[in-house]
């Protein structure tokens, strides 16, 4: 008697659904923390009251400019994580999540833990790499 071993070639229901948790869960921490960076960021721009000596106002303005660029980098960074959280939860809504898109196997669940967002096998991203 010959049994044929089918490889899964998606997730089950419930296996996307544990991802769907995790990756709206990492999706409203980070929109929480862009909306306290764009909050600084508001707050920074407000000249205020503070009325302080010439040369320490202008170091000052280049620490405030120095935080500022940190922030708005911070902030470009966690949209660009958040747009690949919303498209991999777009990939669990059609079914094609942890589908890897260069050899179309299953990406291990505890890569996809660690980087929900990703659509590569670890030896497809390091094949890519060489």
């Amino acid at each position: 008697m010959e049994t044929l071993v089918e490889q899964k070639t998606r997730y089950s229901s419930e296996d996307l659904k544990e991802f769907e948790v995790l990756i709206t869960k990492k999706l409203d921490d980070i929109r929480a923390e862009l909306n306290y960076i764009r909050e600084a960021l508001h707050k920074r721009n407000d000249p205020g009251t503070d009325v302080t000596g010439g040369s320490s106002k202008l170091m000052e303005d280049g620490a405030d400019s120095s935080e500022k660029e940190s922030m708005s980098q911070l902030a470009a960074r966690l949209q660009k994580f958040a747009t690949q959280l919303e498209n991999a939860l777009i990939r669990i809504k059609n079914g094609t999540y942890g589908v890897c898109i260069d050899t179309g196997k299953l990406i291990p669940k505890e890569r996809l833990r660690a980087v929900p967002h990703t659509q590569q096998t670890i030896e497809a991203k390091l094949m890519k790499q060489r």
